[in-house]
């Protein structure tokens, strides 16, 4: 058995331990008095309340989470944003326009009796709780449209679409407010009974997605030096009301006019089929839920606007229409529904309390170009609902192919004989409601002195202002595509025309001087082709549409992406934005130059066209 040696060890031998080194030792002495010094300092500390410190690091995170939140709602607020130009204002000009047209701030009215600020009764505030854009409860009809018996002697729809409008939200979203943020201010207007009497007259203007988009109405105004006091602009009975577009509107002391259309709103013009907006079921109450509600948003707006409910009822291309010009029936419709509509329509306004902020145009076409047996004032008495149910009447006109043999570029050729039938109907004002000159032929100049010089004389004081169509637009007349360009600016000689007739004071116009915009110059431009060869995209390749089937005199605009108008579809309509200095037909030779500035001092000296 082996011995085993056997070592005690006493905690008080340890510094002593053979088994340390002199290094060993010091090392382990210099680790001992370190971990004291960290005990002494641990319980001679202050207490840490580390429940605050998880305060604080909730307290940060609730901001982060704030601030999360806060862009999280911007961005959603700027992709709502489709009615308005602030899109532009992020992007950058559209449309190749200065961005000093999209930026300049609206300018002071004229008119003491438009001013935005007046503190008259009648003004209003915007208010929250709209239907919002969408389809109404009647739904949009699966109809495909052929013309009317007896279109064949009158001209037919001259553009087959309407100025485009953005799809979306009716109301911008709500903006939380933060502490300090000052109010928006209230957005006001002039009573009814101010408007229907002003002491200027109206000068408007319908451009692409005005009243949602100003870029290419700015533009306008950069250009003649004056801001209109009054927008169109168009919807149909598919969507409901767009408070965004009074509120738009009157934010800039303008008043907004609504082309109301009893039909769907991507409806084609030439489109007469419609038989579930026929004017018997209109009659019959099967809107009237939709009605009502449409007044009831009206009203809680509490902003004034007008309303040209179904306008040129007296043609024969619209499904609101009653008879062709054989007498028989458009779209299921018969002779005394179109009053009886309107009237419907009228009293369901006043009884949801909107009356008072409505005003009612009632707007035909000229006689000029009506089928023969449409011509004579008993037509328009067959449609006028009475002077009780209408504050204003109106006409569409235009200058445009094709031309009669007797046709002369004179205001009094175009609207002379209309305006004797209205007034031989009732001594309501007249606006000049839809108008327009086209390029073809060369004669546009001297339309648009005409025009102005018109109005000038005391026959015609009755006249209470004009809205110009301006937009280009392509349609088929004459078995062939002509382009008819609206616009004021398509060349520049009919810019200078309609300048000085602007800075003219005998006609009395409205608006607000605008600051212009410096245009590079440019040539005179030619004139647009008056003819293409293509067969329009809407007819059939084989179609031989005669002179009489061309359209109405009253205008439409094209895709605003400045497609030819039959090639425009309701999706390009809606969002697409109008290609200004393009041609519509897409023909080189057409295309048009972009035309400077014109001030009244330029106007007087610009060239003519050679």
């Amino acid at each position: 058995m082996s011995e085993t040696t056997t070592t005690q060890f006493h905690p008080s031998q340890w510094w002593t331990s053979s088994g340390l080194s002199a290094k060993g030792k010091i090392g382990t002495a210099a680790v001992a008095l370190s971990l004291l010094l960290v005990t002494a300092v641990v319980w001679t500390s202050p207490t840490i309340d580390i429940s605050s410190a998880d305060e604080l690091l909730s307290v940060e995170m609730t901001e982060e989470e704030r601030l999360r939140a806060e862009v999280a709602q911007l961005r959603a607020e700027l992709d709502a944003q489709d009615e308005s130009d602030y899109v532009a204002l992020l992007e950058g000009p559209q449309e190749g326009k200065d961005s000093g047209a999209l930026l300049a701030p609206p300018a002071t009215s004229r008119s003491g009796s438009r001013s935005g600020d007046s503190g008259s009764s009648g003004a209003g505030t915007t208010t929250a709780g709209f239907s919002g854009s969408g389809t109404s409860s009647s739904g949009a009809p699966d109809s495909s449209g052929a013309p009317g018996g007896g279109a064949s002697s009158s001209d037919g729809p001259a553009n087959p679409s309407n100025p485009p409008l953005p799809d979306g939200p009716s109301t911008p979203p709500a903006t939380p407010g933060k502490p300090g943020t000052p109010k928006p201010k209230p957005v006001t207007a002039p009573s009814k009974a101010e408007l229907v009497s002003p002491s200027e007259r109206y000068y408007g203007m319908y451009t692409a997605q005005s009243p949602f988009n100003w870029a290419v109405f700015d533009d306008v105004a950069s250009k003649t030096g004056v801001l209109p006091d009054l927008v169109g602009y168009f919807d149909g009975w598919d969507r409901n009301f767009r408070p965004h577009a009074v509120t738009r509107a009157w934010e800039r002391e303008m008043l907004p006019v609504l082309t109301w259309e009893s039909r769907p709103f991507s409806a084609a013009n030439d489109q007469v089929n419609e038989p579930d907006y026929s004017l018997p079921k209109i009659i019959d109450g099967e809107f009237d839920s939709y009605l009502r509600r449409y007044a009831r948003d009206v009203a809680a707006l509490g902003l004034p606007l007008g309303i040209r409910l179904n306008h040129e009822m007296n043609g024969v291309w619209y499904p609101w229409s009653e008879v062709d010009g054989q007498g028989n029936s458009i779209n299921g419709n018969s002779e005394g529904d179109f009053v009886e509509m309107w009237r419907h329509v009228h009293d369901i306004f006043e009884e949801e309390g909107a009356g008072d902020l409505v005003i009612w145009i009632w707007a035909p076409n000229i006689v000029n170009n009506l089928p023969a047996a449409l011509q004579g004032p008993a037509t328009l008495e067959r449609l006028y609902p009475g002077d009780e149910y209408v504050d204003w009447v109106g006409l569409s006109g235009y200058y445009r192919p094709p031309y009669r043999a007797d046709q002369t570029p004179t205001f009094s050729y175009t609207f002379d004989r209309s305006l004797d039938q209205l007034r031989d109907l009732t001594d309501k004002p007249i606006l000049l409601a839809e108008i327009g000159a086209s390029e073809v032929g060369g004669q546009k100049p001297a339309w648009v002195t005409s025009f102005f010089e018109g109005l000038t004389q005391p026959k015609n004081a009755d006249v209470l202002g004009f809205a110009w169509f301006n937009l280009a637009v392509t349609t088929y007349s004459g078995g062939e595509r002509v382009t008819n360009d609206w616009r004021v600016d398509s060349r520049r000689d009919s810019l200078a025309s309609f300048v000085r007739g602007l800075a003219d004071p005998r006609t009395r116009m409205g608006g607000s001087p605008f600051p212009a915009v410096a245009a590079a110059s440019a040539p005179v431009e030619a004139p647009p082709a008056e003819v293409g060869t293509a067969a329009s995209p809407g007819l059939p390749a084989d179609s031989s549409t005669e002179d009489e089937d061309a359209g109405p005199e009253a205008g439409r605009p094209a895709g605003e992406d400045g497609a030819p108008a039959e090639d425009a579809t309701a999706s390009e309509r809606e969002g697409a934005e109008d290609d200004e200095g393009t041609d519509p037909t897409g023909d080189e030779e057409t295309a048009r130059a972009p035309a400077p500035t014109a001030t009244p001092e330029a106007a007087a000296t610009a060239g003519a066209r050679p």
